[in-house]
């Protein structure tokens, strides 16, 4: 039997978020926002079981509600003609889900896991807020768009295209709390120490996204051999799980291992950035809000397969003024790298300049301005948070598993 819902049972928010941490770690950033202001709130996620979510999201203490979904993606041929009856399926699974939570509330927060939590929300006749990440929209929640007059975004540039989205409210990227709060130079000294580099060393930073990036990985190991004989700088490659072994084999192999560490992820990103003074990376939008409230200088890298090339633009966010460079992915060789980040890294004054210009947008903020909109939407006080907050522990007890929602 489910719960009534009324304002004054606990707050219950269902948000859909899954396939990478471009989608997963704003949507966790929510969730902690929103227990922040009301600590006995039930926060679920709904997700599918081939993406990230089903490590992230346990991991970080919230329950996962796995659903029947396929991405929005053309590359499927003849199998885009499934998307429609996947999309009634997993939405009335949604569905199911939002009433067994006794949901006030349902938030897609981007990718194809979310847009069946909004059909859901519709089924059921609940309020749902969709937050697009991106500069350029992606396909589900230009979808999602079609079915909700809540939308919020992280960049202006987004508004031009997403229906709907004329009223739509920029309330920046949601970042991890410790991100929100972190000043660099504050933190130097302690994440140098933490990643063993000495305080005369430069160290570049190669952030792939969550999953790695072959190309980045390939260049900056490629750099490592060229750097091999050097002592004044350092490389740290995030790889991603499956590239790991390989890249570590070849930076020992050719005794490049003495300037390089390869790891497969960075539990601790604010000391990544409070470490590094230069960064390589893609341009996923969680990745350059990031950049920005670090204040991070940043050679950029756009994914060249991205819907709309959304990575293009999502970066010039950064380069048009001058917080960063960009560097096409058909370019990005260990030649053409060195031939950017070397300069960079002799002359301490570019860097510092770049992490000035960073725009400093509403990043810092976007967790607690998102969270006010979802509360508002549950008729909830909606406190206007005017800093981020320090991060704090979750409210609930850990849950470790999925649950696995079938078809009503």
């Amino acid at each position: 039997m489910t719960t009534p819902r009324t304002t004054q049972s606990p707050l219950s928010v269902v948000i859909g978020a899954g396939g990478t941490g471009g989608h997963i770690y704003p949507g966790l950033a929510l969730a902690d926002a929103l227990r922040r202001v009301e600590p006995d709130a039930t926060i679920s996620f709904v997700g599918t079981e081939r993406g990230l979510e089903t490590r992230l999201i346990p991991e970080a203490g919230y329950r996962l509600h796995t659903v029947d979904m396929i991405p929005f993606d053309p590359a499927l041929g003849a199998k885009r003609f499934l998307l429609p009856a996947a999309l009634v399926k997993s939405g009335a699974q949604c569905r199911s889900i939002l009433r067994a939570q006794a949901a006030h509330v349902a938030v897609g927060m981007g990718g194809y896991p979310s847009a069946p939590a909004v059909v859901g929300a519709r089924m059921a006749g609940l309020p749902s807020v969709i937050h697009e990440s991106n500069a350029v929209p992606g396909r589900a929640n230009r979808f999602a768009a079609l079915l909700t007059d809540q939308i919020t975004l992280a960049f202006e540039e987004s508004r031009a295209h997403l229906t709907g989205s004329r009223h739509a409210d920029v309330v920046g990227m949601p970042v991890a709390a410790e991100l929100a709060a972190l000043r660099r130079p504050e933190l130097r000294t302690t994440a140098r120490r933490a990643f063993g580099i000495p305080d005369d060393v430069r160290m570049l930073l190669v952030n792939g996204g969550s999953l790695g990036a072959a190309r980045l990985t390939a260049a900056a190991t490629g750099l490592a051999r060229r750097w091999r004989d050097r002592s004044d700088v350092h490389l740290l490659i995030k790889t991603g799980p499956a590239a790991l072994d390989q890249t570590r084999r070849l930076l020992a192999e050719s005794g490049a291992d003495r300037v390089a560490t390869a790891v497969p992820y960075l539990d601790r990103m604010d000391l990544a950035y409070a470490a590094a003074d230069l960064a390589v990376c893609r341009a996923g939008s969680a990745t350059v809000a990031e950049l920005s409230v670090t204040r991070t200088p940043a050679v950029l890298v756009p994914y060249p397969y991205a819907p709309g090339d959304h990575q293009t633009h999502n970066a010039r966010v950064l380069t048009d003024v001058g917080a960063g460079l960009l560097l096409p992915d058909a370019d990005t060789d260990p030649d053409r790298l060195a031939a950017l980040v070397e300069p960079l890294l002799a002359e301490p004054s570019r860097l510092h300049a770049m992490a000035a210009a960073a725009p400093e947008g509403p990043h810092a903020r976007a967790a607690d301005l998102l969270a006010a909109h979802v509360l508002r939407l549950a008729g909830r006080p909606a406190p206007y948070a005017s800093a981020p907050h320090a991060a704090v522990p979750h409210a609930a007890t850990p849950l470790t598993t999925t649950e696995r929602t079938p078809t009503p």
